[in-house]
């Protein structure tokens, strides 16, 4: 149960981090350059979102007991 509820998790704040780095993609048609960009996400924290959720399904399911 433990596994699962990491899992959902990291599922959740995989996709907040995720839907937030491409909404601020929206900055690029108003002449932002890709560097400016990847220096405006890093310095976001909702940004970090995405990696830490990541690295907490793959966590889950590496250390989900295979019966």
């Amino acid at each position: 149960m433990g596994m699962l509820f990491l899992f959902l998790l990291g599922f959740g704040l995989a996709v907040t981090g995720g839907v937030t780095i491409i909404a601020y993609m929206n900055f690029l048609p108003a002449g932002i350059e890709w560097v400016e960009y990847f220096i405006f996400i890093k310095s976001r924290p909702e940004c970090y979102f995405f990696p830490v959720g990541f690295l907490l399904m793959v966590i889950a399911l590496y250390r989900y007991p295979n019966t």
